[in-house]
Formats: C-alpha cells, structure tokens, sequence
C-alpha cells in the first residue's frame, strides 16, 4: 500500500545474513490490526465471522496467528483444509468452497466437519453419494447480472461459480427434503474492487434471495457469506476502501431488509487480500544492470516469487531501501532471471539510481503472492518469514534442489553424491 515500511534497511542486511534474498516478509502487526478493523466494522452483527480465504496466504504461521484472532478459513482443496486444520482451524471454523468438485473432496469435508458451499445444483447428487447430506449447506449464487463487477472476476454472466435464482431455490428445496436443517448463501461477485458501495449492493441483493427464500420455501437463511472482492489500493493514486464505512452500509441494508421480518442471519466474509496483501513484502537484491533498448534492473527474485505482475500486468509499488528520499530519476524495467518476458516486476518505472547490492522491497505481496509461486526454469520458491515485535523468525524455509526433485523419478545414487560433495 506504498507507506511506510516496518522495517529499515539496517534491520534488512541483518536479517539477509541469516536468510538470503529473496523471501517474503509478514507484518504480524498490520495482519492483527486489519482483522481487528474488520472485526470492528461488523460488530454489529452478533455471529459474524473472517473466513480467511486460505488461498491467498496459505501458510500455518499466518493462519495460526488468525485463528487466535477468532478467523476461520475459506478452504477451496482437501490440502487446505488439512492445513486449516493444522493451524488450529477445525469444524465449522472452515467453509469449503469449491467447484467441479470431486467424491473423495466432499467425504473429506463432511468428515472435517467443514460447512459445505456448493456451488451447483448438479453437485447435489455428489454430496449425497459420497458423504451423505450433512444438516448445515451453504448454496453458492449468482444472479448473472451484478453491476460494478470486478476484473479478475468478470461479468457474472460469464462467471463459471454459483447457480441462477432459480437453480438456488430448487437447490435448497430439494436439501430441506433430504434433512438439511441450516441453510447458508454465498455469492462472490467481483474482485478487487475499491468501489466503497460493492459489498451493501451485494448485501442487497443477498439479503434479497434469503427474503424469496423464506416467503416460497419456509427456510430462515441462517447465513449470508459476502466472500471476498475488497480490494486494496495498490498504485499510489489509488484510496483504501474505509471498511467501517462499508460495515455501516451492509447494517442499514440488513435492518431494511431483513429486520423487521424478523430474520437474523449471521454475516460471513472471506477478505483474503484485504487481511494480508499490504503486509507483506517482497524483499529482493539487485543484482545488476542491462543497457540495451531499454534500461533493465535486474533482481534475485522472479515470477515464481510474485507472479501477479506477469500474470494480470499488475502494479506493485517499489521502494529502494536506503533510496526513500532520493529523487527518481530513472526509468527502468525490473526484471528477473526467468526466460520470460513477462518476468518483470514493473514496466517503465520511474526509480531511483540503483546499483547492484542494493535492497529493493516489492510491497502489497502478502495475498495472492507466494501463493501463487511456481518451479518453472527450475526455479525455487522462496523463504517466508514473519515480522513479530520487532523480530523476525522463518514460517516457511527456502525450497532446496532436493524439494525441487523428490516427487520425481530420478537417479537417487546421483542426487545423494550430488548432496556429499557440497
């Protein structure tokens, strides 16, 4: 979120003697105080609850320090429950919510105790055959037509998740018949938007459906899960959503709405980014320059470390520690080592003069960031550290060659005399 960092460059060459660039670094007290705002917005409601969305930092430290939190987990995989559930994060502290899901994915959930979010009416028959119908579901929705819809995310008409009005009452319906006892709603129609309106118009038209809902079925929704969308500003022109504000407006929409029919469903979030994006950084070493068409910077850190930037063209801020107050005076692509040339971490950016050595921070990586890594050109992903009370410890080490190869079938004579000779 370009501000100011919690660290200095005098801290960071101390650190990197014991942890070598690059690694992602975690503000325990930035993560702390967005949950707590979050919390605060929406104390207005009595069963309110974050579900993390664990994709977008799916590491336990940061999990564990959630569930103390009072957080749950949004969990899209079996292995994401397991890691829920390693991090503390058990029963209905965890929603599932998947799709084109398999018969062993929901034996596992049911078995977790997990709320189930399906997400079509299709998926009905799955659930029953391979775990039996639990007695709470949530049904995933969307209206096909949502206003202000985010990029990432798309029109809702072409969204691949959730089922029509229709489908959700015929879904519900046919759950009640076979036991269900507590319903829950779910849409998630937009990503990454700063619009401040988004989630009272989502609240809106929620709030809406659980009405239908109880007026044709007889079902008093029990929940009603906003999911995640709210962005984060990410380009220095770019204002932060006032989350209090937001609270405020689902509130008036729900006593519009829902109060006076006397129905008081639980509001559930999944604010992955919002709880974790600006307080991580990538901390990466510039490791020299090239000088031909265009100028280059280039890094020990890539794609496989951030891969947003390559993927979306997404903008993440830069600082140069040391170099804060220094003019910007150069522009220059930041680039790694991949052979890719989507490999840059900003395109045409204005910088200070820099040289090889010096510590370049890549902010707002903590959502969606080491998640995303992968092993392509063969390169490792990096380390995660956590920065807690003015110290930091590691969360998740740097990946070896010997991680890089163990699901392989390769010659395990040549990588253990690889392993004795250095």
């Amino acid at each position: 979120m370009h501000t100011k960092l919690p660290f200095t460059l005098a801290q960071v060459q101390e650190w990197k003697k014991e942890y070598p660039t690059p690694f992602i670094l975690y503000d325990a007290a930035g993560i702390t105080a967005a949950v707590r705002q979050l919390q605060q917005a929406f104390a207005w409601n009595r069963g309110y609850r974050e579900y993390f969305a664990v994709k977008a930092t799916p590491t336990p430290a940061v999990l564990r320090l959630l569930s103390t939190l009072g957080c749950g987990a949004d969990c899209a995989s079996v292995p994401e429950i397991i890691l829920a559930q390693a991090s503390g994060l058990t029963g209905r502290k965890i929603v599932f919510t998947s799709n084109q899901t398999l018969p062993q994915e929901y034996a596992e959930a049911v078995l977790s105790g997990a709320i189930v979010n399906l997400d079509d009416i299709t998926q009905i028959d799955r659930l029953e055959q391979a775990a039996g119908i639990p007695e709470t579901v949530c049904c995933r929705y969307n209206p096909g037509k949502f206003s202000g819809e985010g990029k990432f995310i798309g029109t809702a008409y072409e969204s691949k998740f959730g089922m029509t009005p229709a489908q959700l009452l015929q879904a519900m319906a046919i759950l009640r018949d076979k036991g269900v006892k507590h319903f829950g709603i779910h849409a998630m129609l937009a990503g990454n938007t700063l619009e401040p309106d988004y989630y009272p118009r989502l609240a809106q038209e929620l709030f809406g459906t659980a009405v239908t809902v109880r007026q044709q079925l007889g079902i008093a929704v029990e929940f009603v899960d906003l999911a995640g969308g709210i962005g984060i500003p990410y380009r220095p022109e770019e204002k932060p959503v006032d989350i209090l504000a937001v609270g405020e407006g689902v509130r008036q929409v729900y006593e519009k709405m829902l109060t006076p029919l006397g129905l008081t469903p639980a509001i559930y979030t999944e604010l992955g980014r919002f709880v974790t994006g600006p307080y991580g950084y990538l901390v990466t070493r510039v490791i020299g320059e090239k000088h031909t068409h265009k100028e280059y910077v280039g890094v020990d850190a890539t794609a496989a470390c951030l891969l947003r930037p390559a993927m979306y063209g997404a903008y993440h801020h830069i600082t140069v520690l040391g170099k804060e107050d220094t003019p910007c005076e150069k522009v220059v692509d930041v680039v790694g080592s991949l052979c890719e040339n989507n490999d840059k971490f900003a395109v045409d950016r204005l910088l200070p003069r820099v040289q090889p050595g010096d510590i370049l921070v890549i902010q707002d990586a903590g959502a969606h960031g080491h998640s995303m890594g992968y092993n392509y050109n063969g390169k490792l992903r990096c380390a995660e550290l956590m920065l807690q009370e003015g110290k930091v410890r590691l969360i998740r080490r740097a990946q070896t060659p010997e991680d890089y190869f163990s699901t392989l079938d390769i010659d395990e004579q040549f990588m253990a005399a690889r392993k004795d000779k250095r």
